[in-house]
C-alpha cells in the first residue's frame, strides 16, 4: 500500500490516507460523520461540554501524532493522522 514503486515517493501518505478513508474503513465502520457524532455524544457526556464530530476527527488525528512522539516509528500513524485531519477538513462548513 506505502511502496507502490508507480508512485512518485512524496505523497504516499496521503494517497494511502485515501484510500483508506474512502475504501476499507468507509467500509468496516460506515460513514465518519455518523461514527465521530456517536464518539462526540459520549465525550461530551463524559467532559460535560461539546464536542463535534469535527473535534472528534481533530482529536483522532492528535492520538496518532502523540503516537508518533518517542516510539519506533510506524507508518500507519502518519496514514491515519492524515486520513483524520483530511476527513475534519471534509467536515468544515464554509
Amino acid at each position: 500500500m506505502y511502496n507502490d514503486d508507480n508512485e512518485k515517493s512524496r505523497g504516499k501518505i496521503l494517497i494511502a490516507a485515501k484510500r483508506i478513508i474512502n475504501g476499507d474503513r468507509q467500509d468496516a465502520y460506515g460513514d465518519p460523520e455518523d461514527s465521530f457524532g456517536t464518539i462526540s455524544q459520549f465525550w461530551s457526556t463524559y467532559l460535560d461540554r461539546h464536542i463535534s464530530s469535527k473535534d472528534v476527527a481533530i482529536m483522532m488525528g492528535l492520538l496518532k501524532i502523540a503516537r508518533m512522539k518517542g516510539q519506533v516509528e510506524k507508518i500507519d500513524n502518519y496514514v491515519d493522522a492524515a486520513g483524520y485531519i483530511g476527513l475534519a477538513g471534509d467536515m468544515v462548513k464554509g
